[in-house]
């Protein structure tokens, strides 16, 4: 697999060359405005349905040009089910209920947490003290969210995507299990399983006449919404994410996930006008510090199988 990382010309080992800089930090950009994306699409669409919406044209037409699926069946029902109903149904139901869009860009990352201790659980990776402090560090800054987010917020909305978050650990063990050797041929096919349970959900829970009336409201920007957080977050996000990892090492890409929050929360108070107070900084401080001292070990000794572990957070596996 080493050999099919091919260094780009001007660039030596762990060092990425500008032009490949300048795309990492632009996936991290459309994963952290994907938050803002996400809360205007919450305007038009259920969120359950709005979920199912982002995967079936996520998966179409893609799933035509991708090739067939490079990993087992199990694998990829398992990670549709863990990573797209639940992960992204919590997720969006969240934000629907009233979790900011830059505090969810933020409180998601504590998945690193949660993969750490299912890792642990499943596969036997015993944390060293560095990621033990990372963790500690990480849970300290979702204690200081939730106080930011205090008696005025939703305390149910904010559950939520910490439950998301918990999703996307388990979903994380599972694709290391998988081991997928193409992330973007991985992730189109695990975005055709998340459909049909998501539309059952969505007529059971959110009815047929709330879901009819929001088809049948489509306009431009619900259109460009799906748009975007299907094939720009996605097929685009996924894609570029995937070719970095195949040339540069996990720990060169890998920081750049941590600037999804930054963005997450800039474009948040800059498009939906949301206040980002000292608080929560002082919570993205410790979040973002605490998810990179958990992720630090396990990207320097797994290097190879770390490309499956890496945060993609936008969006997505990406939101």
């Amino acid at each position: 697999m080493r050999s099919s990382r091919v260094a780009p010309a001007g660039s030596g080992p762990g060092r990425l060359a500008p032009a490949h800089l300048a795309l990492a930090a632009l996936v991290a950009a459309v994963w952290g405005v994907n938050f803002v994306v996400i809360e205007i699409g919450l305007d038009h669409f259920p969120p359950l349905l709005f979920s199912a919406l982002r995967f079936l044209v996520a998966a179409l037409p893609a799933v035509f040009l991708v090739g067939r699926p490079k990993v087992a069946w199990k694998w990829i029902v398992g990670v549709g089910l863990v990573l797209g109903v639940a992960k992204f149904g919590l997720l969006f139901t969240g934000m629907d209920l009233g979790a900011p869009a830059g505090l969810s860009s933020l409180v998601l990352q504590v998945q690193a947490v949660f993969t750490a201790l299912f890792a642990f659980a499943a596969l036997d990776e015993r944390p060293g003290r560095l990621q033990l402090a990372g963790m500690a560090v990480a849970l300290a800054g979702i204690g200081v969210a939730a106080v930011d987010e205090g008696a005025a917020g939703s305390a149910t909305g904010f559950a939520l995507v910490i439950a998301a978050a918990a999703c996307w650990g388990v979903s994380n063990v599972l694709t290391r299990k998988a081991a997928p050797p193409d992330a973007l041929n991985f992730m189109v096919w695990v975005s055709t399983v998340p459909v049909l349970p998501l539309l059952a959900l969505s007529l059971l829970l959110e009815g047929p006449e709330r879901d009819l009336a929001a088809l049948r409201g489509l306009d431009w920007t619900g259109a460009g919404v799906i748009v975007y957080v299907a094939w720009i977050t996605t097929v685009f996000g996924f894609g570029a994410w995937g070719w970095l990892l195949r040339r540069h090492p996990a720990s060169s890409v890998a920081p750049f996930s941590l600037l999804v929050p930054v963005f997450g929360m800039s474009s948040a108070a800059l498009f939906l006008g949301e206040g980002v107070s000292p608080l929560r900084w002082c919570a993205a401080v410790l979040l973002v510090g605490g998810v990179a001292l958990t992720s630090l070990r396990r990207k320097a000794v797994r290097e190879p199988e770390a490309r499956v572990l890496v945060p993609t957070p936008n969006g997505g596996a990406t939101p």
